[in-house]
């Protein structure tokens, strides 16, 4: 008779040979997905009573708890106030899920709509030890790499948590450009996707989570707000429009990319908490409605997100087209829509559901499109905020290239004696003047033009002039103030004939250096025992391992209130944090002081800090922490060969429920592990559900060689050494059969 281990060994080396074809073709394990796919309730306590105020999905990415979704449906905000988080997961993929464990919050971006959940407790209250958990989770794959067409798969609820997890499948149909993430801001699909998946997944072919489903429920007192009631949240007995009422997004279209939750995700796993010492009263506050103006089209960007021209109309053979506008007091919290219509008909291709707001407070914002065929017809745009047309503006591709006169390309700087222009081209160093430079094609003598200087907003020069410098070329143009140009952000509108033909927006800030701006200085890391001491510790570079914490300082001059900068901080080149926002401070001063630090000291590796305003960066730190590289994360991947199976009783062929097992990893064997059952031991682990099904947390690397562990309560265990998986194994599923004792 063959003895439990034997059987298990020859079961498993059985199965190397059986591959689920769909699987061993795409690497898409669906199963795996559903499992990792949970559903959010965010809730608040009245009484004794939890409350929800906001569902949505979300997606576990690493086996201790990390849950990847959307910031709206779970930061605490206006239309989301509840303070506790309930994440419900799916038993059984035919089933609803069951509310299990409550989570926590530990890193989110409200510009791009992401958030990074931790499981902490179990529902009922009680803490989880996070080295305890194995749950099934997901990859991020490479969102970046996605093309047009690309078949994607997206998963979640579509309901509130009354229905069990679902898919839709699709094609890419296209890509939205915005300053907050380049020309792949957004991914655009034509699947209609139901507002409870918002926070969901969107996977390739291989499995590999490349975007998450993002919409935002417009605010509950605008015209088209939905929401549903759920309960009886003023304890009435009855339900109805009294009861809170949670909001609802409709279809969504778009997808975040899943690269920009990549720094999340490293902050979160190594547990990095990055706060900001120095403090300041926000002197750039909201002064008003949020709104949009003055929409025009433009061909490109430049580097800096800025037009490169300013175009009426748009020749057949297209396949680039921005919307630009400016925006004023806009919010974190706003919710803006775009709508496109071609020939009257809406287009969700260039069209963009409600979302965040994910700029600044004012300024200049572009919404756009490029590597992609444009269709010929006449296009109307229309955008929205919180669900009310704010304004449009229409413009016809098709037809031949016009040769029209235009100005492109403009570029700011500081002028030498012989009018040569230098500097970073879009920020400028405070002083008494500041040049501009543009391209102008197609120009006839004897036609008006005029140029409009803007300082924060309102027209400080204006120059109108006719033509005289022939048909193409460049031209130098120049703003002046004898007691100095004032810090803060500056526009150039140039008008041919009256109409716009180039507009661009720069910033002045800091002393001048030659040709350059000196925002930033003396930016340096130390250590000390308290944050009072960091002020006036030396500068440090390399870093003892173990490290409590590490401080950032640096001085800052001449940023007006208001200017747009951002922080980016990465470990050996991973970014893991990164944040754009107006300043708040003084215009002027020293030692603005920032402490990273982790639970058992900040890991080993190499950390730098990037200051930038503009895209350009103005200063550029970097320290050492022990061996200055991170260990290799052995949790960190999703990829290989999965193992699932069922775990059986010899005689009745019933399936097992609750039964243990254990992977231990390749340097120990089934009986070293049995002796300790230590933590460390253990490479993947599972518990079979109430018909006898596991799949273990982990993949399995192949030609490696594994031991095996299962216990049961009543049952013979099973120890076996040395189960390998092959390398074409695909994904290996197994009947087990265990002997009652």
């Amino acid at each position: 008779m063959i003895s439990n281990s034997k059987r298990l060994v020859l079961l498993v080396l059985f199965s190397l040979c059986w591959v689920v074809p769909a699987t061993a073709q795409t690497g898409f394990d669906l199963e795996r997905i559903q499992r990792a796919t949970v559903f959010i309730m965010q809730a608040s306590s009245v009484g004794e009573e939890l409350i929800i105020r906001c569902v949505g999905t979300g997606t576990l990415v690493s086996r201790d708890g990390l849950i990847l979704t959307n910031a709206h449906n779970t930061v605490q905000g206006e239309n989301c106030p509840g303070n506790t988080l309930i994440v419900s997961l799916s038993v059984r993929a035919d089933e609803a899920p069951v509310p299990v464990y409550q989570a926590q919050i530990v890193q989110a971006d409200a510009g791009l709509d992401l958030a990074l959940l931790r499981i902490t407790r179990q529902n009922d209250g009680r803490i989880v030890e996070r080295s305890t958990l194995a749950l099934p989770f997901v990859e991020l794959g490479d969102s970046a790499s996605l093309t047009l067409d690309q078949t994607i798969t997206v998963v979640g609820y579509p309901s509130f948590g009354d229905d069990a997890v679902s898919l839709l499948r699709g094609t890419v149909i296209g890509f939205t450009a915005e300053p907050s993430g380049g020309s792949k801001s957004w991914i655009k699909t034509g699947l209609e996707i139901p507002g409870t998946m918002s926070g969901g997944g969107a996977y390739d072919a291989q499995g590999r989570l490349i975007g998450v489903p993002t919409t935002a429920p417009v605010t509950p007192d605008s015209p088209q707000s939905r929401c549903i009631t759920l309960q009886d949240s003023n304890q009435d007995g009855l339900v109805n429009t009294n009861d809170v009422c949670v909001p609802v997004g409709g279809v969504i279209n778009a997808l975040r990319p899943s690269s920009f939750a990549r720094p999340l995700l490293r902050a979160a796993s190594l547990e990095l908490s990055l706060d900001t010492v120095t403090e300041f009263f926000d002197r750039s506050t909201v002064g008003g409605t949020p709104t949009f103006s003055g929409m025009f089209f433009a061909p490109s960007v430049n580097a800096a997100g800025m037009p490169t021209s300013v175009s009426s109309s748009l020749p057949a053979g297209t396949d680039s087209l921005y919307l630009f506008f400016s925006y004023q007091d806009m919010t974190p919290e706003s919710v803006y829509e775009m709508r496109v219509t071609i020939q009257g008909v809406e287009n969700p291709t260039f069209s963009l559901s409600p979302v965040r707001w994910s700029g600044g407070r004012n300024g200049l914002w572009y919404i756009g499109t490029t590597g992609q065929p444009i269709p010929n017809g006449l296009y109307d745009f229309t955008l929205f905020i919180d669900g009310i047309p704010i304004d449009s503006a229409r413009i016809n591709v098709g037809g031949s290239a016009e040769l029209i006169p235009l100005f492109s390309d403009v570029v700011f700087g500081v002028e030498d004696l012989q009018g040569n222009l230098f500097g970073e081209g879009f920020v400028l160093p405070t002083g008494s003047t500041a040049s501009a430079r543009f391209i102008y094609r197609n120009m006839v003598d004897g036609a008006p033009w005029t140029a409009i200087w803007y300082f924060e907003g309102s027209e400080v020069y204006r120059e109108s002039n006719v033509w005289s410098g022939g048909a193409d070329g460049t031209q130098t143009i120049r703003v002046q103030d004898p007691n100095g140009l004032l810090p803060g952000s500056y526009r150039l509108a140039l008008y041919i004939n009256n109409k716009l033909a180039a507009i661009s927006d720069f910033t002045l800030a800091g002393a001048q250096q030659g040709a350059v701006a000196r925002i930033f200085a003396n930016s340096h890391f130390t250590t000390a025992s308290t944050q009072a001491e960091a002020i006036d510790a030396a500068p440090v570079n390399n870093f003892t391992a173990g490290t409590e914490s590490i401080y950032a300082l640096f001085d800052w001059e001449q940023i007006r209130p208001g200017t747009l900068w951002t922080m980016r901080w990465s470990i050996d080149d991973e970014t893991f944090y990164e944040r754009t926002g107006p300043w708040v401070g003084t215009e002027s001063g020293e030692d603005y002081l920032l402490e990273l630090s982790a639970p058992g000291g900040v890991p080993d590796g190499t950390y730098r800090m990037e200051l930038f305003i503009n895209e350009l960066v103005f200063a550029d730190t970097e320290a050492r922490v022990g061996i200055g590289q991170l260990p290799i994360d052995r949790f960190a991947q999703a990829s290989g060969i999965q193992m699932r199976g069922q775990i059986l009783d010899a005689v009745t062929g019933d399936g097992i429920p609750g039964v243990t097992f254990v992977l231990v990893s390749a340097d120990f064997s089934a009986a070293e592990f049995t002796r300790d059952w230590s933590q460390e031991q253990i490479y993947a682990l599972a518990i079979t559900d109430r018909n006898g099904r596991f799949q273990l947390d982990r993949p399995l690397q192949p030609n490696t060689p594994y031991s095996v562990v299962i216990v049961a309560s009543g049952y013979i265990p099973v120890l076996a050494d040395g189960v390998e998986v092959a390398p074409d194994a695909g994904v290996v599923d197994v009947p087990i059969y265990l002997t009652r004792g």
